[in-house]
């Protein structure tokens, strides 16, 4: 691999505790920069996956990063935050972002929506992002009702934000020692608008 680049062994073994730590094992003997937990987000829940982060992280080496491939809505990042995940990749954001969908402090709403037709407000009253000073939910809602693509860029450019705040708002109540409290409490203003 080049050099400066990170090689991640990817962990396997669907919901199988004992799959899961026969491939931790094999990937630990080999030694790698980083692992990943692989499997997951295919279809089986946030409940059953949960169940696997709670022990899937702890069977591969705490000092390296741990990667959850393909997940990205913000519940599930807190929660596998929680778990022990330090890193994320996922379309969501821009995928969403070009269909109409914002992520906010209380949950996703989809612009498109005949209520945001007349809405002054902005995406997200919390967020600082320039979609949301610059922009009104009724202008947006006209941009991608009309398929103008100044309408995706804006959604995608807010929902981009939105996830860099969340993850610096992870990392900051985990060097606070406060991720619990913070988990919670994300979880219930997130879940006032869900379906939004």
């Amino acid at each position: 691999h080049a050099e400066g680049n990170a090689i991640f062994g990817i962990q396997q073994g669907a919901l199988d505790e004992g799959l899961r730590k026969s491939s931790a094992d094999a990937l630990l003997a080999i030694g790698f920069d980083g692992y990943a937990v692989g499997g997951l987000a295919v279809g089986e829940g946030q409940e059953a996956m949960f169940g696997v982060l709670d022990f899937a992280p702890g069977q591969l080496d705490p000092a390296k990063p741990r990667y959850l491939m393909g997940v990205g809505k913000p519940d599930d990042i807190v929660g596998a935050v929680e778990r022990g995940i330090d890193m994320f990749d996922c379309v969501l954001p821009t995928r969403s972002g070009r269909t109409g969908q914002a992520f906010t402090r209380t949950g996703p709403i989809n612009i498109r929506n005949a209520k945001f037709a007349e809405d002054t407000g902005p995406l997200d009253p919390e967020c600082p992002c320039p979609t949301c000073t610059g922009y009104s939910r009724a202008y947006i809602h006209h941009l991608v009702r009309a398929g103008e693509i100044l309408g995706a860029m804006l959604m995608t450019e807010h929902n981009l934000f939105f996830y860099q705040l969340l993850m610096a708002d992870l990392r900051a109540a985990i060097t606070g020692g406060t991720l619990g409290a913070y988990a919670n409490s994300f979880r219930m203003r997130y879940a006032t608008q869900k379906g939004g």
